[in-house]
């Protein structure tokens, strides 16, 4: 199936860049006829007043008669956005935006972007503690680590609603999905492959427990200093439960330790990778460079060694992107009423997005098009389904 995103995009130009954004990316629009004075009196007084009071009796109609049980929101302090770092709230505004269009679009679903003037956790879970009133679910995004652990951990057990930090769980989620297309597309098994996560922030740590959860076991995890192991010094409380379930090898050391003999690649930092650490790994492997823009190595150099190579990137072959996961992620678990998003939840739903790739799976296409349709139904049926055997339906 050709879709918009095998084609070629060209060079963007300031002019159309800009010209996209002008006021905003967003719009409200009712969706209650206001045509005539009849129509205005139930939309809004005296009709309204009856709603109203209905709700106040009975607090769960606001669920049948608002339309806070399909609405997300879309919450950043903007201490981490995309490749541009701590740029603040206001510069982070377009990004949610960008964010609620694809809710939108891709889960049918309306959300509101809230960018918060503070980076204190007690603040943000009490701030949005007084907003649940207002929406049904929150997407976090763009959160540094590892304050965005705290801050999720936190938001779960105070909101009685999903939550679901994005850059860490949206990204494990589609990283999962496309290492079990990879394997496929190679015909090698899943569970013994030997896999190197560079990078310890929201992503990599997410992807590390993802991937162990899906019954890897031999993941090694590297920040800056490091095969992250048992023991080591200055390991921060997130790194130190990593340790618990990663490196069963006991590595230590830098890159080219970890990627000695290793199936699989997954690049979650700026850090740089040349095609002699590629050759470092075991015959037939797999590559995913997902830093954006720039990926940490360039896709048709390490083709010179990997059988499978994935970026983050729409002008090559196999795109890990994460709209592939959170717009059915989040349908699924409001369509079902969900209280919280389970582990099993996001492996149900990288499952789906495997099973829609595998019927057209090649080296060349591990995951679906960012833009296939099928992809939100069948992850919000499969992360629906997940919640109901978890009991959180």
């Amino acid at each position: 199936m050709t879709t918009v995103d095998d084609q070629a995009t060209g060079q963007l130009t300031d002019e159309e860049i800009f010209s996209a954004h002008e006021a905003g990316k967003l719009a409200i629009a009712p969706t209650a006829s206001l045509a005539d004075p009849r129509a205005l009196s139930i939309a809004y007084t005296p009709g309204v007043a009856k709603v109203s009071l209905a709700i106040a009796a009975d607090p769960s109609l606001a669920a049948r008669y608002t339309w806070t049980h399909r609405l997300v929101a879309v919450v950043s302090d903007g201490t981490a956005v995309l490749g541009l770092g701590d740029i603040g709230p206001r510069a982070s505004l377009p990004v949610m935006e960008g964010k609620s269009a694809l809710f939108k679009t891709f889960g049918g679903l309306d959300s509101i972007p809230l960018v918060l003037d503070t980076t204190d956790v007690d603040e943000i879970v009490e701030t949005l503690v007084r907003l649940r009133p207002s929406f049904g679910a929150v997407n976090l995004e763009d959160v540094a680590a590892p304050r965005c652990f705290e801050l999720e951990a936190r938001l779960i057990e105070a909101l009685d609603c999903p939550v679901m930090h994005d850059d860490q769980h949206g990204t494990a989620i589609i990283v999962l999905a496309a290492l079990r297309g990879a394997a496929a597309a190679l015909k090698r098994e899943f569970a013994p492959l030997k896999v190197v996560i560079s990078g310890a922030g929201a992503a990599g740590v997410a992807c590390a427990k993802i991937l162990h959860a899906a019954g890897v076991a031999d993941v090694a995890v590297l920040d800056s200093r490091g095969i992250i192991s048992k023991g080591r010094d200055g390991l921060n409380p997130v790194k130190a439960e990593l340790a618990e379930i990663t490196n069963p090898r006991g590595l230590t050391g830098a890159l080219d330790e970890a990627l000695k003999g290793a199936d699989v690649f997954i690049g979650l930092s700026s850090s740089k990778v040349g095609l002699e650490q590629i050759q470092l790994m075991a015959a037939d492997s797999i590559v995913f460079a997902l830093s954006n823009p720039d990926p940490e190595i360039h896709p048709e150099l390490a083709a010179q060694h990997a059988a499978v190579v994935a970026t983050g990137r729409s002008d090559f072959p196999n795109q890990i992107n994460n709209v592939l996961a959170f717009p059915g992620v989040f349908r699924g678990a409001l369509d079902c009423g969900a209280r919280r998003i389970t582990e099993n939840m996001k492996l149900a739903a990288a499952e789906a997005i495997f099973q829609v790739a595998a019927e057209d799976l090649s080296v060349d296409a591990i995951v679906p098009s960012a833009l296939d349709p099928r992809v939100p139904l069948e992850v919000a049926a499969a992360v629906a389904e997940a919640a109901r055997r978890d009991g959180v339906a």
